[in-house]
């Protein structure tokens, strides 16, 4: 197992100081390390997760090899040459597991903000205090961007928040963790040969959730009551100003509605499953409440913003893979796991199998059938001498549907 830096090395290095998990700590186990703390309905910071993984990785042993950077994996020999900054490896078989939040997107326009303006992308936020005083533009409003928006207008700076899609979610609702009611229903459980759309299944924004002793809710109607202004989704820049989208009420209604049909489908199956007498009773909420009339544009040449933080998101590097298995978005092909190309095979992207797939718990159900397929593929000719892709003809087919 090659790690660029140390076990946990992202949520160690790569996360802002007050972060927590969205999922609570019942729900964040490993397999055979389910948790066992005082608070299994709180929230994790970012040192107890990489303490979690740190802590897994020594129970199983894992044989990882720190420090480690992949710089080329290409095909060879029987299988893979690997070239890294510790030296060269040959192997008949890869599992990618370098995750899907590689690096930051930020909008091709960018670079025509003036210079007077900081930039900062989510991976490189750690806190107010590192900022100007001046107000913050927050762009993106899904997990991280409500988060960010929160903390920077409880700091006491002025905040906009540039709002595109996204899931409203209530952090509890009938008495459970939203998220319970998404793993006890099955909603997690969906395979992604279920699912009507897959590819806009991978691309949907993490909800608008935030882990907190309160379990409060952070939705817009929460920042709005805090002082932050909404605004639509950034369009362009043009002349320093930035320009925003007219279609703020149509997006934040498009959400309510998808947040209420997903509640009706909780409400469905708590009464067959004679539930309704063990939670509390079905609750509506309020449209979230859009300004009269939103600005749709903001003058970055005036002061009035010092710091735009981008939170719009991140994509996959697959830089250093020499295998042509990338499609024209940078997005790696494989099905369900088994990627496109003899004996390679990949772990922990967005609905890899399940929709749980990038969650913690998700993994260990994907980990198992992909390994259950990289198994058969070495028990066959994966160890013969024969031409790669005369294997993958036969060996890389698609993992059968399971349950």
């Amino acid at each position: 197992m090659l790690e660029r830096g140390e076990v946990g090395n992202t949520w160690r290095r790569e996360r802002w100081d007050s972060l927590r998990l969205l999922t609570p700590n019942w729900l964040s186990r490993l397999p055979g390390l389910p948790y066992d703390g005082p608070d299994p309905d709180g929230y994790m910071t970012s040192a107890e997760v990489a303490e979690l993984i740190g802590h897994f990785a020594a129970r199983i042993r894992a044989p990882v090899q720190t420090a480690t950077d992949v710089e080329r994996v290409r095909p060879g020999g029987d299988g893979y040459d690997i070239t890294t900054s510790r030296g060269e490896i040959q192997s008949g078989t890869v599992v990618i597991a370098s995750g899907a939040f590689n690096r930051p997107t930020v909008p091709d326009f960018a670079p025509a903000v003036p210079p007077s303006v900081e930039q900062v992308t989510a991976s490189g936020y750690r806190g107010p205090a590192a900022l100007p005083e001046n107000g913050v533009l927050v762009v993106g409003a899904s997990a991280t961007g409500v988060q960010l928006a929160a903390e920077l207008r409880r700091s006491g700076r002025p905040v906009t928040l540039s709002v595109g899609e996204h899931v409203r979610l209530p952090r509890v609702y009938r008495g459970r963790d939203v998220l319970w009611w998404m793993d006890a229903s099955g909603v997690w459980d969906e395979r992604y040969d279920q699912v009507d759309d897959l590819k806009r299944a991978r691309r949907l924004p993490s909800p608008q959730l935030v882990g907190t002793p309160e379990r409060a809710t952070l939705d817009l109607g929460a920042l709005a009551d805090m002082g932050v202004e909404l605004v639509g989704r950034w369009a362009t820049v043009r002349d320093g100003r930035a320009l925003f989208s007219g279609g703020l009420r149509n997006v934040c209604a498009l959400s309510d509605l998808k947040m209420a049909r997903l509640l009706d489908g909780f409400d469905a199956w708590a009464l067959t499953q004679g539930l309704d007498a063990d939670v509390g009773a079905p609750e509506r909420f309020a449209p979230t409440p859009v300004p009269q009339s939103p600005r749709l544009q903001l003058d970055l040449r005036s002061g009035e913003i010092g710091t735009i933080v981008w939170a719009t998101g991140f994509r996959p590097d697959y830089r250093w893979l020499d295998v042509p298995v990338i499609d024209a978005k940078g997005h790696l092909r494989h099905d369900g796991g088994v990627v496109d190309s003899p004996g390679m095979y990949a772990l922990g992207l967005p609905v890899l199998r399940r929709r749980k797939s990038t969650f913690i718990h998700g993994i260990e159900d994907d980990a198992r059938e992909v390994m259950e397929h990289l198994a058969g593929y070495l028990a066959t000719d994966g160890k013969s001498g024969s031409d790669p892709g005369q294997r993958g003809r036969n060996q890389n087919r698609p993992l059968p549907a399971r349950g």
